[in-house]
Formats: C-alpha cells, structure tokens, sequence
C-alpha cells in the first residue's frame, strides 16, 4: 500500500464522519473485534464501566485517566504503555476489561504521565485476531476515579509467520523461524517431522556452521531479547545462550573463526561476536535498519532496510571499505527502468545477499535502483531482479529486473553456476544463469533467466479472488498464494527447499536438470504449520504481497514489512520525492497522503489496491476488507527506550553518542516547546483525533529534496505526523530532507540522525528549539526516542 497518492480532494464535516463511520462497520465487523462499538466525532464510546466512572467522579479532584497510548498493540511481547491523566497519584492500578481482566501497576512519574508495560503472556482465543478493552484507573481502597479509554491488543502470538529457513550442514533438517509465536521449527526432510526448538523473545535471524573442529551448530538471534542461543546439532544438549544486541535482524556467521556477525535495528550496529564466550570483538554503526547480510572473503556486505546502501565492512575490525548504491547511468537490463537509468538517484532496500568467491561477486535481489524526477514523469520505479556487485572495487555492476513481481530469498549453487530467486509476489522461483548475469555483455545478462518454477498452493487454500480472475490479461496466476520467501539448496545441489510464507509448508524441487531448460515442478510438500486460524487476515497478508496485476508495485514493494521504503519519485498530481511512511499504528491516524485523499485504511485499500494493479482488476468489496484488517493489525513495536517498568528510561544516550534525560526533554516539549500545539498525545499528531484530523501546514520545513526540481510539483505545507515510534524512523519529513542530501544528480545519506537535523533547524514556526540550549536539545531528543 503505497501512501503516496493524492487528489487533494477534503470532505465536509458530516460527510468525513459518515465515511469513518461506514469504514468502522466494514473493519470491526470484519475483525472479529470483542467489546467495541464504533463511535462518530466527539463522541465517546459507551460501556457501563465508563458510565459508573463518570457516575462516581468527584468535583475535580479524583484521578482521571485521559488517554493510552499506543491505541493499537501486541501481544506478540511485553509492551510498554503510556497513560496521559489529571491527578495521577502513586497506588494506582490500569484495569483491563474483557476479556483480559486484569491489573496492572502503574509508575507514576507526575500527575499527568503514568507508564506500565502489557506483559508477555497475553493469550487470546487461536481464531480472534484482534479484542479490544476498556481501560480504567483504579486504587486501593476503592477511592472515585474518572475517565476510561480504548486499547486495542493484536493476537499475533497465534499467527504463525514463517519468515526464513536454513538447513543443517549436512542438508537434512531445515529450521525455520516464526517470529511472532517465538518459534524455530525443526524439519527432518525425510521424514517430515517437525518438531519446536527452544528459543527466546522474537527470533528473528538464523545461520548454521560448521567449526573448526566439524562440528555442526545453528544460531538464533532475537528482536526482543538481547541473546544468541547456540545450538549443537551433534547432541541433544541444551543450547548456550551468549549476550547479543536487542533488536537483532541478521546474523552470518564464520565458524572456522569461531565469529557470528549479527545486524540489530535499534543503535543500527553490525557486531562481531565471539562464539566461544559472547564477548564482542567489534561493533560498527552502519545505515539504518540493516537486515541482508553475506561473507566474502575478508569482508562482509551489510544492506539497509531504509538507504537502500550496501556497505562492505572489513571482517576482522568492522572497518568501512565500500558504500555500494547505483547512481545515474547504472546498466539496468530488463523491465520497465531500464530506459531511466540516466535518472537514477539511488538504491532500493536489499532483500537478500548471497556471495560467491567462484564468481568473485554479490548477488543481490532488490527492487532495483530507484528512478528520480524524470522528463517522462515515469513514477514508482519498482523493478524487482537481482543486482550483481563486484565487492573488490565496490562497483554496482548491473541490475537484471524482472519487471513484475517482489525478488525476496536467494540460493546459488557454486558448482553449475546456477542461482535461484524466490519472487513472492507472484509465486515463482526463477532459474538464472548466473555466469551470464555477470557477463560483461548486458545481451547475454538479458538471457540469463533460463526458466521459472511455478509454486502452486495446496488444494483447498483459500483463494483471494474466484479462480477464473488469474492467468487471464496478463495477471498472475494462482501460485501467487504460496508466497516463495526463502531457499535452501541441498549439499549436492540436487534439491531445492522452498519456503511458502503464506501456505506455511516447504515445497521440495528436483532440480538436477534446472541448467537444462527442463520444467521443473514440486515433487513433495512438507507442511511446517497446519493451522488456518484468522483466515480473513491470512487472505489480506496475500494481498499485502502479492503482484496480481503483475505491474511490479505491491504494499510490501512500498512499505516492507509494513514499515518504511525509502523515497519515491511519486503521485502524479502533484509529482515529487516523497519519503514512503509507515504503516505501523497509521490506522489510528488518517486521512492519509499529502495533500489529503484518503480518510480511512479501507478507502486507502481499495485506492491504491486498484491502482497497484493498474486497475486489472480493481479489488473486490471481500478483497477491501481483507487488506484492510490486515494493515490495521500492523503495531508499532514496543519502545527500546523504555525500562522494565515501561516507563522511559533516566537517561538515554542518543545514536551519535550524546546523552539526554527524557524527563526533562519532555518538559521542555509539552511547555517551552509548545509542540503539544500540534504532536498532542497519545499519538502525538492532531491526526489522531477526528476533531483536529487533516490540518495542513507550514512549519518551514523544507519542501522537496533539491533534486531536478523543474520536474518537481512542490506543494507546501505537511500534516503533523504521529511521533510515536520514531526513533526507528528514516528519513524523516514529507520531502526526506532530514536524512537524504543531493551530491552529483544522486541522493546520499546525510545523517542517520535525522531527529536531531528536524530539531536543530526548526524555526520559529516549528518549535523553534534552535532558542534552547545544546543540553536541553539533547534533552528534547532523548524524549522523542522513548515515545
């Protein structure tokens, strides 16, 4: 879902909550949502515990809590929660309503701000995919309270996410992880069994080795809980457990060293960790958001979820060799860029790496370089395919698009020559030849795809659309419901494992002739996750992914993972850079797009769902209300920032090494700052609150990123957007300026700060922190970073 497109058209009043209140009933009756009801502007929603609160409240003198925030969260794991009141007094409790019911403590900081954290144990019935509570102060004694609020949990820990896999060096067990039910599944490839590894909060990033010694391991980072949990495959022992970064994303490892290199997205570091004690050798700041990780040689190339950088490292002391982007004149063969490459600004996030000391390349699958202002006004450059990468000079050699579809897990097999691409958009693994994809030729890359497996789904899968709708006008065909996300070779090269993301199951190809040109098909399945549970918000995680109208654009192309992408040269009328935002916690915050066009999820569904396809065809009713529960279960993750209490921590030192203390900092927002005026809590933008929603403004702010600006529209003014979540937020502003610079007709990355850029050049009409001293910025920082 590409929130970028906009027709500037504003609704009256009365039509704006008409329209909110239709989107309501489509969404929550689709939800399965438990004890809510929708309510129009300037009302509050009605329950008994809200009326005996109000029927019990004191002349003014009893607490009263105003509002939580997020509004929106997980039980995924532990969540920090922000409660904003009057009166706030140490002993009080946050009541939960049903169907959670129960209590939690409260620290009070001041009589306005009180913090807890939803624990980790929250459990919810397998096929809800969402309830939302009522919350309540309470006291002992039972002394008055007032005011109650709305807290939506996500039951993400009932639904599993296969989102990678490895295999034992010997090639007969696969793992496979689950982030968001804290599972690594162990597959047996000839028997099909599978059984569950003991892992901690999150995993997210997984590798096997072999040591010096032969002996086999696998290694599991985390997002939520700062260890490396090691495990021998060679006994039954159980594993040990190393300290690693919070936040973890990636993980490579070099056995015979005895060293794992693990990327993590909070301080945005690559770490050098030694396997023998946890102890860490090095650790290198690196651009934001890195995941894709890959060893040649000496080094180690690291891409970046939001620049869209390589950066090649040097193994041994995490030095910084190479920054690896595509600039103007880059060789683009195949799909619909290649006639831009004059207007290239830059690079787009890399999905996976893969090295190959044969070739003396990295292979990379992208969605290509990424097109600036051009005199065609060609908009959303998408052009999924596989970049080559000569890491001896740090050249972008060339990118071999595809054109259609999302290019996501990489297997190269050394001894044919042979690389394999997963596309998860349209369901196909593709077969390249990757001798001729580094040909010096761009004629002999352009034949270098040889063949394409087709990954269709199970019997019985739920289908998004009625199965006449696919292989027809150019659409894709039913396979895109399989959702290929990652691949693993055989020790032999002989078999191809493939990850189904969306049908949850390893689909096993002979590929012993895959050089041949021979069709190749699935000659068995292994299911890793039999469960259908939540169905509906299944069929919208396809449509998040999938490529239907095969036009290359899809939600995840634009917001990977439901988060940010970079910037787009986007939106036709009018037509400029603009930064693609996230979608976590946006449902609580419309309209979206600037200027304003649409005012719910669902209106931007059905939108821009039409538009990703070229309108072939534009999504059905069922098709709306799919993606529409499916981004609005997207929460923001919880705050690093924040200490076992949830409430931010004294001190916090920022990303370039200063250190603040958020209670000051918030001090200095909420009063000499004045931001309150506009960022106002919980959510900290005049767009969570339909009285104050959809205000445009001017806050002198830079409007476009100096790039070819003739064939930029500039449109001044921006709305406010929400602040939570920011501190994993690049680049910031509408136009990316804080962040992104303009050097030789290509952007660079001007600063993986860009927090403190916003703040230091704010003028008068925003906020105008250049009046406070450098302590107190700090100060205003280190608060921003905890919200």
């Amino acid at each position: 879902m590409l929130l970028a497109k906009g027709t500037g058209r504003r609704l009256t009043s009365a039509a704006r909550r008409g329209a909110l209140l239709a989107v309501g009933v489509v969404l929550w009756s689709a939800a399965g949502v438990v004890g809510y009801r929708l309510s129009t502007r300037g009302e509050r929603a009605s329950s008994p515990n809200a009326a005996a609160a109000a029927a019990s409240a004191s002349s003014g003198t009893a607490p009263r809590l105003e509002a939580v925030g997020p509004r929106l969260t997980s039980n995924e794991t532990s969540q920090p929660l922000s409660i904003h009141g009057a009166r706030l007094v140490a002993g009080l409790r946050l009541s939960l309503g049903p169907p959670l019911s129960r209590e939690l403590p409260l620290t009070v900081v001041d009589s306005s701000h009180a913090f807890t954290r939803l624990p980790s144990d929250v459990t919810l019935p397998e096929d809800v995919p969402q309830v939302v509570v009522e919350v309540r102060l309470v006291s002992d004694g039972g002394a008055p309270v007032e005011g109650s609020a709305q807290l939506t949990v996500v039951n993400d820990r009932a639904f599993p996410d296969l989102t990678g896999m490895v295999a034992s060096p010997d090639g007969r067990t696969l793992f496979i992880v689950s982030p968001p039910t804290d599972t690594v599944y162990s597959l047996d490839v000839g028997t099909g069994r599978v059984e569950r590894l003991a892992v901690g909060d999150g995993p997210s990033a997984l590798a096997t080795w072999r040591d010096a010694r032969g002996q086999s391991f696998l290694g599991v980072v985390h997002r939520y809980q700062p260890e490396l949990r090691v495990f021998a495959l060679d006994s039954a022992s159980e594993p040990r457990v190393l300290p690693a970064p919070l936040g973890a994303s990636g993980l490579e490892v070099d056995g015979a060293k005895g060293v794992a290199f693990v990327a993590e997205q909070v301080r945005d570091t690559v770490r050098a960790l030694s396997l023998q004690d946890g102890r860490e050798m090095w650790a290198v700041p690196v651009d934001p958001n890195p995941r894709a990780l890959a060893r040649w040689k000496d080094v180690l190339a690291v891409g970046s979820l939001q620049t869209g950088q390589l950066e090649l490292l040097r193994q041994k002391d995490g030095s910084r060799v190479f920054t690896v982007v595509p600039g103007p004149g880059v060789a683009i063969v195949g799909g619909n860029t290649e006639r831009f490459r004059a207007q290239v600004m830059g690079g787009k996030a890399p999905r996976a790496l893969i090295a190959s000391e044969k070739l003396g390349r990295l292979f990379m699958a992208s969605l290509g370089p990424n097109v600036g202002p051009n005199p065609q006004r060609m908009e959303v450059s998408n052009n999924s395919g596989v970049a080559v990468i000569d890491p001896a000079s740090g050249d972008y050699v060339r990118h071999r698009g595809f054109g259609a579809g999302v290019t996501e897990g990489l297997a190269l097999d050394e001894a044919t020559g042979l690389l394999y691409a997963a596309d998860v958009g349209i369901g196909w693994v593709r077969v390249i030849d990757a001798r001729a994809l580094i040909s010096n030729d761009d004629a002999v890359a352009r034949g270098a795809v040889l063949q394409k497996i087709s990954l269709m789904p199970p019997e019985g899968t739920p289908r998004i659309r009625p199965a006449e709708d696919f292989s027809t006008k150019g659409r894709a065909g039913e396979e895109l419901h399989s959702g290929p996300r990652s691949l693993v070779l055989s020790p032999d090269g002989a078999t191809l494992y493939v990850l189904n993301r969306f049908t949850r199951e390893v689909a096993v190809v002979d590929v012993r002739d895959a050089g041949k040109k021979r069709p190749l098909a699935v000659t068995r399945r292994l299911p890793v996750v039999e469960s259908r549970a939540q169905a509906k918000r299944r069929l919208g995680q396809v449509l998040y992914y999938a490529d239907l109208g095969r036009t290359g654009i899809t939600c995840d192309g634009c917001h990977i993972e439901g988060h940010t992408g970079g910037v787009f040269y986007e939106k036709t009328k009018p037509n400029r850079i603009y930064r693609s935002p996230t979608v976590l916690g946006s449902r609580d915050t419309p309209p979206f797009f600037t200027p304003a066009s649409q005012h719910s999820l669902a209106e931007t569904a059905s939108f821009v769902g039409a538009r990703n396809r070229f309108h072939n065809p534009d999504p059905s009713p069922s098709e709306v209300e799919a993606l529409t529960l499916y981004t609005s279960l997207m929460a923001t993750p919880p705050n690093p920032y924040r200490g076992a209490d949830g409430a931010p921590l004294e001190t916090v030192t920022l990303p370039d090494g200063h250190v603040g203390r958020p209670a000051r900092g918030r001090a200095l927002f909420e009063g000499r700052g004045g931001c309150l005026a506009c960022h106002p809590a919980p959510l900290y933008t005049l767009d969570q609150d339909p009285t104050t929603r959809g205000q445009y403004l001017d806050v002198g702010t830079p409007v476009a990123l100096p790039l070819r600006i003739e064939l930029q529209d500039l449109v001044v003014g921006a709305a406010p957007p929400s602040l939570v979540g920011t501190w994993d937020m690049w680049p910031l502003l509408t136009s990316a300026a804080a962040g992104y610079a303009v050097k030789d007709g290509r952007l660079v990355v001007d600063t993986r700060f860009p927090l403190r850029t916003v703040l230091e050049t704010a003028g008068p009409a925003h906020g105008d922190a250049r009046a406070f001293s450098a302590e107190e910025r700090d100060d205003v920082l280190a608060f921003l970073l905890t919200l």
